[in-house]
């Protein structure tokens, strides 16, 4: 195989990757800032990006500590809202799992929603690639992407550094989760997903430890999946 192949393949996925920069720049920098308004260093901000690398999870933990939800409760929440990821890892084993175990272990690092979801389409697209050329173009979607999240949450941190307390943006958070969510709600399931989830939140507001937000998040997926099974898109 010859390497021109290869790098086709990757720089094929780095155009498809680069469109999300208008996304990746400004999400990123918002969680930079609002990570500093709720205490966190500049530092710490930069390590949760890296050690996270997934939006949503990273806002809904930064949600949570700005509630004083104990620490187990923040890792929990996390993890359920990051379950897609298993999904997503488990579809691209048929094209990736032949990797060697360090191109595999790389590969599901920078598994994120545009990773995936360009990886799948390409995949489809040209069957008859082999795995080197299925990974490389993985990397290619990922250069564009990954790295810009960690530079522009930086960025956000140095910002939100520079803004005094009293001028804080704490309504920024739950504005900038319910934006993220919302163009998700496409079908009847998300919808239901959402609305189940929300009113259990609300009902079990009661519940220690926000622990409520736990048990809202699982009766949310359930109603979810089983509005699917029962075909109710």
């Amino acid at each position: 195989m010859a390497r021109s192949d290869v790098m086709s393949s990757y720089w094929r996925g780095f155009r498809d990757g680069m469109p999300f920069f208008l996304v990746i720049a400004p999400f990123a920098t918002l969680f930079g800032v609002l990570a500093t308004e709720s205490g966190l260093s500049v530092f710490e901000t930069v390590a949760f990006s890296v050690a996270v690398i997934a939006g949503s999870a990273q806002f809904a933990a930064l949600q949570l500590m700005n509630e004083n939800a104990p620490l187990l409760v923040v890792i929990v929440s996390a993890l359920i809202v990051n379950l897609r990821m298993a999904m997503y890892s488990a579809a691209l084993v048929p094209y990736l799992g032949p990797l060697p175990l360090w191109k595999r272990v790389i590969a599901a690092y920078f598994i994120v929603d545009v990773t995936y979801a360009a990886s799948a389409i390409d995949y489809e697209k040209h069957p008859d690639e082999n795995v080197s050329q299925k990974f490389a173009y993985f990397m290619g979607v990922m250069t564009p992407v990954c790295p810009l999240w960690y530079v522009f949450a930086a960025l956000g941190a140095f910002l939100g550094a520079s803004i005094p307390s009293e001028n804080g943006l704490d309504f920024a958070l739950p504005i900038a989760f319910i934006a993220m969510v919302a163009p998700a709600l496409r079908t009847k399931a998300h919808q239901g997903a959402a609305m189940t989830s929300c009113l259990l939140a609300l009902g079990l507001i009661w519940v220690p430890f926000n622990l409520g937000l736990i048990f809202a998040s699982l009766g949310g997926m359930a109603v979810g999946a089983e509005m699917e099974r029962r075909g109710l898109l």
